[in-house]
C-alpha cells in the first residue's frame, strides 16, 4: 500500500488537518495509507513548524523526526517504500520542501499548497518576509547553495497556490516552480531551459501549468482564481480550507500515484 505524508499548517492540528483536506476518504476509496506528523505545542504555540530553520534543534530536527517516523511506519505496516509521497500546507509545505531536498531517496514526489520559496529565510522575520514577498535573491541559486543538482535524483512536484493568497503571496508558487524545474533538470544553472516541454492551460477555476519531459508529468503548478490561504476545494467549516477551487486532495493523488522511487530498501539518510 502507498503511503501519503500530510503535514499540516500553523494553528491546526493532525485532525483538524485531516478533515479539512478529507483526503482520509480518498485513501479508503484508492488504497492508500495516510500518516499526520503534528508538531507540538511545546515546540511551537501556534503548531508551526520550524521550516525556516534546518539546525538539527529546530526545523531540521524536525524534519529528521518525520523522517524516522516514516521509517517506522513503512517497517511496521509493510508500506510501499517505492511509493511514499509527502504533502504540506503553508508552514508544513514549509518543512515538506526541506524533506524533498534533504531526503529525496525516501519520498516519490512532493506537493506543496500555499508553500513558501525554499533556502531565502533563516528566521522568523526572514520568514515572514519571504511569505509577503518571495525571495529577493535568484531561486535557481538557493536551490544551487543547498544541493549539488548533479547528483540530485529528482523530485516529481505539484505546487497549489491561492491568487488571492495575503498570508503567502503567489509569487512563492513561482518562485519554487523554478526551484523544482532546476532540482529536477529542465534548467541549468543559469536558470536556462535544458529539455522538457511547458503546457499552460485557463480553467474555469485557475490556471495549469505543467512541465513534461519524456512524455511523462513531472511538475504541475495551479493558481486558483478567487482562492486566499485556504486548501483548496476542502472542508470550509475547517479554518484555513476552502470549498473554493478544485478539489486539492484528489488532484495531488491523481498526481502522485503514477510516480515511483525506484529503491528499495529505503536508505536512512538520518545515519548518513
Amino acid at each position: 500500500m502507498p503511503l501519503v505524508v500530510m503535514m499540516h499548517g500553523c494553528q491546526q492540528s493532525a485532525e483538524e488537518f485531516a478533515q479539512g483536506t478529507r483526503i482520509n476518504l480518498l485513501a479508503d476509496r484508492f488504497g492508500f495509507a495516510v500518516l499526520y506528523p503534528e508538531q507540538s505545542k511545546t515546540a511551537h504555540v501556534h503548531r508551526c513548524w520550524h521550516w525556516y530553520e534546518d539546525s538539527a534543534n529546530s526545523g531540521g530536527g524536525e524534519a529528521a523526526a518525520v523522517v524516522s517516523l516514516v521509517h517506522e511506519v513503512v517497517a511496521r505496516h509493510r508500506f510501499d517504500a517505492e511509493r511514499i509521497y509527502l504533502a504540506g500546507m503553508s508552514a508544513g509545505a514549509g518543512l515538506a520542501a526541506m524533506l524533498a531536498v534533504k531526503y529525496p531517496s525516501l519520498f516519490a514526489a512532493v506537493g506543496l499548497h500555499s508553500g513558501v520559496v525554499f533556502g531565502d529565510a533563516n528566521s522568523a522575520i526572514g520568514a515572514m518576509d519571504a511569505m509577503r514577498r518571495g525571495s529577493r535573491s535568484d531561486p535557481v541559486g538557493l536551490i544551487d547553495a543547498a544541493v549539488d543538482v548533479a547528483d540530485y535524483p529528482g523530485m516529481p512536484a505539484m505546487i497549489v497556490h491561492g491568487e488571492l493568497d495575503s498570508v503567502v503571496s503567489k509569487i512563492n508558487a513561482e518562485q519554487l516552480t523554478t526551484e523544482f524545474l532546476r532540482l529536477n533538470r529542465f534548467t541549468d544553472a543559469n536558470g536556462v531551459w535544458r529539455n522538457g516541454e511547458r503546457r499552460e492551460e485557463t480553467q474555469a477555476d485557475g490556471t495549469v501549468t505543467d512541465y513534461v519531459k519524456g512524455g511523462r508529468r513531472v511538475i504541475r503548478t495551479c493558481i486558483v482564481r478567487g482562492l486566499g490561504h485556504a486548501w483548496s476545494g476542502g472542508d470550509d467549516t475547517v479554518p484555513f480550507h476552502s470549498s473554493k477551487g478544485p478539489d486539492a486532495s484528489a488532484i495531488l493523488w491523481e498526481f502522485f500515484k503514477y510516480q515511483r522511487r525506484v529503491q528499495s530498501p529505503v536508505r536512512d539518510e538520518t545515519l548518513v
